[in-house]
C-alpha cells in the first residue's frame, strides 16, 4: 500500500497499521509501538510521538470530566463518594482508550508529512 492508497489517520491508528505498507503491526502491545515493521522494515523508533498524545488527552478528557462533574454536582447534588465512582474511573479508561488512537494517529501523521528534527543549515 503506498502513502496515496493509505487508509485515513483515524482507521490506521484504531487498527494499528504501518504508515508505509499498511500492515497490522505498528503497535507491539495496548499503546506500545513495535520497532519497526515485519512486513516493509519501517523504523517506528525514528519517529518522536514523545508526551504529547497523553497530555492533550489529559487535558482534553479533564475538561471534559470537569464540565461533567460540575453539572451533576449543580443539577443534582450528590455525595462526593458519587462523583469518586463515577469520574475517577471514567477519566482513567477514556485516557487510557484513546492513548492508542492519539499516539497512533500522531506518528500517522509525523510519517505523512515527513517531519524530522529541526536542523539549521549550515
Amino acid at each position: 500500500m503506498t502513502d496515496w492508497q493509505a487508509p485515513d489517520t483515524t482507521q490506521a491508528s484504531l487498527r494499528g497499521l504501518c504508515p508505509r505498507c499498511g500492515a497490522p503491526t505498528l503497535f507491539a502491545g495496548a499503546v506500545r509501538f513495535s520497532g519497526q515493521c515485519s512486513n516493509c522494515q519501517l523504523d517506528f523508533a525514528q519517529f518522536n510521538v514523545g508526551d504529547g498524545p497523553a497530555a492533550f488527552l489529559i487535558m482534553i478528557v479533564g475538561g471534559l470530566i470537569t464540565m461533567g462533574a460540575i453539572m451533576l454536582e449543580l443539577s443534582v447534588s450528590p455525595p462526593i463518594w458519587v462523583h469518586i465512582l463515577l469520574w475517577v474511573p471514567l477519566t482513567i479508561i477514556l485516557v487510557i482508550g484513546l492513548l492508542r488512537l492519539a499516539k497512533g494517529a500522531l506518528l500517522i501523521l509525523e510519517y505523512r508529512n515527513r517531519a524530522r528534527e529541526g536542523r539549521l543549515v549550515g
